[in-house]
């Protein structure tokens, strides 16, 4: 089988170290196995992507040596295949309008069960207010996936990670679904596909074959491949690696310009230089 991988960034702000490694890392894997690398523009937030942004990511990236196949798919371009899942879903009794505000979650979870996270990979676990309370689409601040019964459709599922921390086969467990990671958003008035949704659509689309991506995204995966059995989709190999952290042992972020890769450029430093920096 070909392998195919992809860099999928946002244009919200410079790419950093940690950005470097990633994409530089997928191109190495994606060229070693004769493959194919992809670049993805993850711009659903139209509130915070700037195209002076994604024009510098082209030219960070072809300044590292990088090379992809075009034309590069953009979110923005694809809203109607995100709606187009969407209501597949619906129709399988699977989702549902949400109206709690995030006070309204924060106080349902003021007290929790001893024992029981707070958080997931979407943020604060979803108590299931709205579940079965049919409220109108008009009215949502969200559409949610009912995951229990998401799970109850797609189960068995398992995925292969290929990194170097949690290597082998994961299965998917019904009750450490619902109870680590919840109804996850898939949707928003102002969005038109959360995160979740929309890597799963898009990596479809561009068949997609091996997920190359940061550790931080390894509890997201479960959520992933429920949504690609619920949908049909080929689950990929996926390859969770190391997180580029800086001194203190954060690890970076995009506000962090001094780790910019464009300020590293001016300052002098070669495509070498970062691999270096990188560990690569």
């Amino acid at each position: 089988m070909t392998f195919i991988t992809r860099f999928a960034p946002s244009p919200t702000g410079p790419l950093h170290l940690g950005h470097a490694y990633s994409a530089m890392l997928a191109h190495d894997m994606a060229t070693a196995a004769g493959g194919t690398f992809l670049l993805r523009i993850d711009d659903l937030d139209k509130s915070r992507a700037r195209a002076q942004w994604e024009e510098q990511i082209y030219d960070d990236l072809a300044w590292l040596g990088l090379t992809w196949e075009t034309p590069v798919r953009r979110q923005s371009d694809h809203f109607a295949d995100y709606d187009k899942v969407l209501q597949k879903l619906s129709k399988l009794g699977l989702t549902y309008a949400c109206t709690c505000t995030r006070r309204d979650i924060e106080t349902a979870a003021n007290a929790p069960q001893e024992g029981v996270p707070e958080f997931g990979p979407d943020g604060r676990i979803y108590p299931g207010t709205c579940c079965n309370a049919r409220h109108a689409l008009s009215k949502a601040k969200c559409i949610r996936l009912n995951m229990r019964a998401a799970c109850e459709h797609a189960m068995p599922a398992s995925f292969e990670e290929g990194g170097p921390d949690q290597h082998g086969k994961h299965a998917l467990d019904v009750e450490t679904m619902v109870s680590t990671i919840g109804d996850v958003v898939l949707a928003r008035p102002n969005m038109a596909a959360s995160y979740h949704l929309s890597v799963v659509v898009d990596d479809a689309a561009t068949g997609v074959t091996d997920v190359v991506r940061g550790a931080d995204l390894f509890g997201a995966t479960s959520i992933h491949v429920v949504l690609q059995k619920l949908l049909g989709l080929r689950t990929p190999h996926y390859h969770h690696h190391k997180l580029i952290r800086d001194d203190t042992g954060k690890r970076l972020a995009k506000r962090d310009d001094a780790r910019a890769i464009s300020k590293y450029r001016a300052d002098g430093a070669s495509p070498a230089d970062i691999r270096a920096m990188a560990g690569l």
